[in-house]
């Protein structure tokens, strides 16, 4: 068995069929098809993830959204009026960036409705829809119980997207989200699959919803992330959960984001074993350094993103096997894992890398993974 394994962080591409049932459904007007499509897109991003070498597989998020919008079909509470997001604050003084990113872009963002009334978990049944589909198409292409993760919103990154207009303040608005969340957290954990708990907002939030704030002050908003997220997963073993930490999943500057030194502290007392964290984007992917200095707690393994999820260069495998051997150098391979930056569908319509691409990139991920294993 290698000892470095082979994954990614969540959402892969959606066929132009299924994403335009996915608009439909996001629209307000479901359609009796989605159900089918769904099914067997699962079975076969299962099976090309299989047959690509990668060694801990999901659904794609191909019933989703998106990674963080699909809880709008789960939960209520979200009545308000909906209004735009505030633009990054590294696109200050980049004017002409702004235009262009429109075209980079594509489908133009969801606007999201505010919450304004209580909390509340309205479709129950949905997570297990999510786990069967996955269960079955794994056990379809030979894909044992124990190499499947499936992603879920975090307390924090709701809140992050959905603004608060209802309770006191925004510990209580997470503390409710994580309790209206719970349920999903749970069912994933108890079907035997690992759950991924995607957490944005404790890097990404600082260039959107808290630009404003100091670092220190951003700090104390992480916490209390964490503390909420925390609170949510209660009782479930911190081996069969792993987050995914990232500062956006688009083309801009960065050049205001938060420094990885500035908040390992504080991500890293957060309950999952595994921290999945950017690694190959280009204003991130130095900080492999950090951990020669900060003692990565001893129940805790990193999942590096060796490969890009915003462009269409392939990564050379050796370049992937470099990557990795940084993190091995610091932490040891035992508490490695191979991953990606972030999703390649984070949202319907917004695909930033050709289909072909994305499973070129991951065969190349395998296979730089497996160099990486034959270098220990």
């Amino acid at each position: 068995m290698p000892i470095i394994k082979s994954t990614h962080t969540g959402s892969l591409p959606r066929s132009p069929e299924l994403t335009n049932l996915l608009i439909e459904l996001e629209s307000g007007h479901p359609t009796p098809e989605l159900v089918d499509l769904t099914t067997s897109s699962v079975a076969d991003v299962v099976s090309i993830q299989h047959d690509l070498g990668i060694d801990v597989v999901n659904d794609g998020e191909q019933g989703k959204t998106g990674y963080s919008t699909y809880v709008r079909e789960r939960l209520a509470g979200f009545d308000g009026e909906a209004a735009d997001r505030p633009q990054t604050n590294d696109l200050n003084g980049h004017d002409d960036f702004v235009e262009l990113s429109v075209k980079l872009r594509g489908r133009p963002s969801t606007k999201m409705p505010p919450c304004t009334s209580p909390i509340r978990l309205i479709a129950p049944d949905a997570v297990h829809v999510d786990i069967a589909n996955l269960v079955a198409a794994a056990e379809a292409s030979n894909v044992p119980r124990d190499q499947l993760f499936m992603s879920a919103a975090s307390p924090g990154l709701i809140g992050m997207f959905f603004e608060n207009q209802f309770y006191p303040n925004r510990t209580e608005y997470l503390a409710a989200i994580g309790e209206a969340m719970r349920p999903e957290y749970e069912a994933i954990v108890n079907a035997g699959i690992t759950l991924q708990l995607d957490c944005p907002d404790f890097a990404m939030s600082h260039n959107s919803v808290f630009q404003e704030l100091s670092v220190e002050e951003f700090r104390r908003e992480v916490a209390i992330g964490v503390e909420a997220l925390n609170n949510a997963v209660v009782g479930l073993p911190a081996e069969k959960m792993r987050l995914h930490l990232c500062w956006g999943n688009y083309e801009s500057p960065h050049t205001t984001d938060v420094p990885l030194p500035d908040l390992i502290d504080i991500v890293t007392r957060a309950t999952p074993a595994g921290i999945a964290l950017e690694a190959s984007n280009p204003r991130h992917g130095h900080e492999w350094r950090v951990f020669e200095d900060f003692q990565l707690p001893e129940d805790k393994y990193l999942i590096p993103g060796v490969i890009d999820t915003t462009t269409n260069f392939v990564e050379h495998p050796e370049l992937i096997a470099q990557r990795l051997g940084f993190y091995v150098s610091v932490v040891g391979a035992e508490r490695v894992m191979a991953g990606t930056d972030c999703g390649f569908g984070s949202f319907i319509g917004r695909d930033r890398v050709a289909r072909s691409v994305v499973w070129s990139k991951l065969e190349a991920l395998a296979e730089g993974t497996r160099i990486a294993n034959s270098n220990l």
